[in-house]
C-alpha cells in the first residue's frame, strides 16, 4: 500500500496528538520521533558534539510581521521541532525580519538553551560585518552564537578574520562558509583548504548534486560539518512528486512520504550532518522530522529514491 504525502500528513498529525509521556528519549536526553525510533544525530567533526540529521530553516518562512496570525503558527512549528528532538536553526540578515521573529519566538517559549543557533554575515567591510553580527545576535537574542558563517563568501578574508577573534574570545562556538551556487564550488573548496572552518552549508538535494563531486568529499577529508539547504530543490520536487504514490520500497528506509524519502537521500550521504528544511506548517515539520529517524537508504536505495523522482 502507498500514501500520498497528503494522507501520510494526516496519519502524522493524528500521531502527534500523543502525550509527552508516549514519547521516548535517547540517550542524550533528545525527544524520539516515536518510541521505537530515536532521532538520528551525527558528529560535529570539529569538537565532537552531536546534533541531529534534521534542522530547520527560516529563509521565506519566518520573514512575517508581528500578528498573532502570523506568529502563531511559526510559533507551533518551533516548539514542535524541538519537541520533537531538533536543535539547529539556521538565519541570515538577508532573510527579512526571519532573525527578529525566530528571536522572539524562542525567547517566549524559553528555548534558548534548546537550540543550536546559526546565522551568516552578509556585507562588506571588517566594520560593517562587526555591526551586522552584533545586530543579528541582538535579534535573535542569542548573548553567544553557535555558528556565525560567511553568508555567500561574501568578503569572506575579512570576515573570517573577526569570527577567528571571535570564537578565541568565546563569543561564538563555530566558524562556517556558505554558498548556494554550485558555479562558486572551486572558490568555496579553496576556502575550506586555506582555513580552519567547522562548518560549510551547501545546497544539495536529488536535484541537485554537483556538491557530491568535491565539495562533500573535501568535507570529509578536512573535517568539516555539512549543512544542506534546499534539501527539496527550492520545493519544486515536492511539488511534483505529490501529485505520484510514494513507491512501496520506501518502507524498506522507513518512509511514508516523498519528503522523508528525499531528506533520507540527503542525510543518508556519510559527509552530510544537518538538513535544514523550511516550514511554517506544523504538520510538514512533524512530516519532516520523521525522515530523521528509523533506517537510512543503503547506496542501492539511494540509487532508487534518484531514479524514481527524476523520471
Amino acid at each position: 500500500m502507498t500514501l500520498s504525502r497528503r494522507a501520510a500528513l494526516h496519519l502524522i498529525a493524528q500521531g502527534a496528538t500523543l502525550t509527552a509521556a508516549s514519547r521516548a528519549l535517547d540517550l542524550t536526553g533528545q525527544t524520539a520521533v516515536n518510541p521505537a525510533s530515536p532521532l538520528l544525530t551525527r558528529t560535529i567533526p570539529s569538537s565532537n558534539e552531536k546534533l541531529p540529521v534534521i534542522g530547520l530553516g527560516t529563509w521565506q518562512t519566518f520573514d512575517v510581521g508581528d500578528t498573532p496570525a502570523e506568529t502563531i503558527p511559526l510559533e507551533e512549528v518551533l516548539k514542535a521541532f524541538v519537541d520533537l528532538g531538533g536543535k539547529l536553526i539556521d538565519s541570515s540578515p538577508m532573510y527579512g525580519r526571519s532573525e527578529e521573529v525566530a528571536g522572539n519566538l524562542a525567547s517566549k517559549l524559553k528555548l534558548h538553551d534548546k537550540l543550536f543557533i546559526a546565522t551568516k554575515v552578509w556585507t562588506s567591510g571588517k566594520a560593517a560585518g562587526i555591526q551586522q553580527m552584533e545586530s543579528s545576535a541582538a535579534k535573535l537574542k542569542a548573548p553567544r552564537m553557535d555558528l556565525m558563517q560567511v553568508h555567500n563568501l561574501v568578503d569572506v578574508q575579512t570576515h573570517l578574520e573577526t569570527l577567528q577573534s571571535w570564537k578565541s574570545e568565546g563569543r561564538i562556538r563555530y566558524i562556517g562558509v556558505t554558498h548556494y551556487h554550485a558555479g562558486s564550488h572551486d572558490a568555496v573548496a579553496r576556502v575550506l583548504t586555506k582555513h580552519p572552518i567547522d562548518f560549510v552549508q551547501i545546497n544539495y538535494s536529488v536535484g541537485e548534486r554537483d556538491a557530491e563531486k568535491r565539495l562533500l568529499p573535501l568535507a570529509r577529508e578536512r573535517g568539516i560539518a555539512v549543512v544542506v539547504n534546499r534539501p527539496f530543490a527550492g520545493g519544486e520536487l515536492i511539488r511534483r512528486l505529490s501529485k505520484q504514490p510514494v513507491p512501496s520500497w520506501a518502507a524498506d528506509a522507513d518512509c511514508q512520504t516523498w519528503a522523508q524519502l528525499l531528506l533520507k537521500f540527503v542525510i543518508s550521504h556519510p559527509s552530510i550532518t544537518c538538513a535544514i528544511p523550511a516550514t511554517s506548517k506544523v504538520n510538514h515539520l512533524r512530516d519532516n522530522m520523521a525522515a530523521g529517524a528509523g533506517r537510512l537508504p543503503d547506496e542501492n536505495l539511494r540509487a532508487k529514491i534518484a531514479a524514481e523522482a527524476l523520471r
